[in-house]
């Protein structure tokens, strides 16, 4: 273990050009045995002063290998969107399993379900969410998991007219056929 600790302190670090053990004590370990010298060590000042440059030469580089990491990180970062009490929510199921949507495939599972409402704003990354007690999941979300709810626009989503009754069965008037297609061996058909 001991060695391993030397050769990490004596490599020299990519983002301050220098080893840890020459920014700590201002010069290179030594690798065999030297014998001390005896005395008073007249350049101590000196060695403080060059310690401190060393350390601020440290500092600097870190906070521009720093402030390079966030603009790199921050290039594909969106705000996030702010959540109110009472606001309306959608909540995604990307990470749940299939035993909880209790269907069959992953594939034919609705991305998003629900509206629930935003009961607390724990933080601006975190709300709690009234959800049902069948849903067995935890009721504080993050943000990323969760979409505002979108009323739909007039004339956006067209609600089929109800069907006509004729001799006991549900029947649809049809104004004319737009399309057809043969689909695994049965007509489908396309109707205004």
């Amino acid at each position: 273990m001991a060695m391993a600790e030397f050769a990490f302190n004596n490599k020299v670090h990519t983002a301050t050009k220098s080893s840890p053990f020459q920014v700590n004590y201002g010069r290179e370990p030594k690798m065999g045995f030297d014998i001390g010298k005896k005395g008073k060590n007249e350049k101590t000042e000196e060695f403080v002063r060059e310690i401190k440059e060393r350390y601020e030469k440290a500092r600097a580089a870190l906070v521009r290998v720093q402030e390079k990491m966030k603009r790199q990180a921050d290039r594909n970062r969106k705000e996030a969107e702010e959540y109110r009490i009472e606001n309306k929510v959608l909540i995604s199921t990307k990470n749940f399993s299939i035993e909880l949507m209790k269907k069959v495939t992953k594939k034919l599972t609705e991305k998003f379900i629900g509206l629930y409402m935003v009961r607390k704003v724990v933080s601006e990354n975190v709300v709690e969410l009234e959800l049902l007690t069948l849903l067995r999941i935890h009721p504080v979300v993050n943000v990323r998991r969760i979409i505002k709810y979108r009323e739909q626009v007039e004339g956006q989503k067209k609600i089929p007219p109800p069907p006509i009754e004729v001799a006991g069965e549900k029947e649809y008037e049809v104004e004319e056929i737009l399309d057809r297609q043969e689909r695994r061996g049965k007509m489908k058909y396309l109707v205004k």
